[in-house]
């Protein structure tokens, strides 16, 4: 395993997250070399000045918790947000079109959003929000994703009925092999979760706690 800061996403998408608590999320990442921080649209600037000259990438989400926004809404949310200086996008699938059988459509949702953010050269990771899933579900909408141009699919969002599992990302690694890298999110608390999902195959970690993660990787 490389070392665990690189797999790390640092995370503050609560509804009352302050500008000083992203302010300090930044520096933080800066200080434990993070891959990235994820962060709500409206902050992207502000991290932005903060992270310029350093390594660590900018993330916010898209149609996010819900993915049921409007198509042309989720492009233009990607379009703004990379204008505004993110990396890389974590969008949301249309849960309810796919569940609906509706699956060209939630196909063609995120190619919309990939190619609004790949205008500003920004990768997109698209969350299945797998809980809502069973094992056949999250493999067709893994091989829905392959379709879509986007680089990751993603566990979860955190905000659902259950977070990332390491089950569920076996699941996704059988299915995607190489073709997409995965993100797991959700719930990751400490060391141990963190390396059982590295070592189910999750390229990337979403994580609320990572600085205790961190700190827990450092004193093991």
């Amino acid at each position: 395993m490389r070392n665990l800061n690189e797999y790390l996403d640092s995370t503050l998408l609560r509804a009352d997250a302050t500008a000083a608590q992203i302010a300090a999320l930044c520096h933080e990442a800066m200080e434990y070399k993070f891959r990235a921080v994820c962060i709500p649209p409206c902050y992207v600037s502000l991290a932005r000045d903060i992270l310029r000259g350093s390594d660590v990438r900018i993330a916010t989400v898209i149609g996010f918790p819900l993915g049921n926004s409007a198509t042309a809404v989720k492009a233009y949310e990607a379009e703004r947000a990379v204008g505004d200086g993110a990396d890389e996008i974590d969008m949301v699938m249309n849960i309810s079109y796919f569940k609906s059988g509706r699956h060209i459509d939630a196909r063609d949702d995120i190619r919309e959003v990939v190619s609004a953010a790949a205008k500003g050269g920004a990768i997109v990771k698209v969350i299945i929000e797998t809980c809502l899933l069973d094992e056949d579900e999250i493999r067709e909408a893994c091989r829905l994703v392959m379709e879509t141009g986007a680089a990751f699919v993603k566990t979860s969002t955190g905000f659902s009925t259950g977070g990332a599992a390491a089950e569920d990302v076996r699941v996704m690694k059988e299915t995607v092999g190489d073709r997409l890298k995965i993100k797991a999110a959700g719930g990751i608390r400490d060391l141990a979760a963190a390396g059982e999902l590295i070592d189910a195959g999750a390229d990337r970690l979403g994580c609320s706690a990572a600085a205790d993660v961190m700190e827990e990787w450092r004193e093991s």
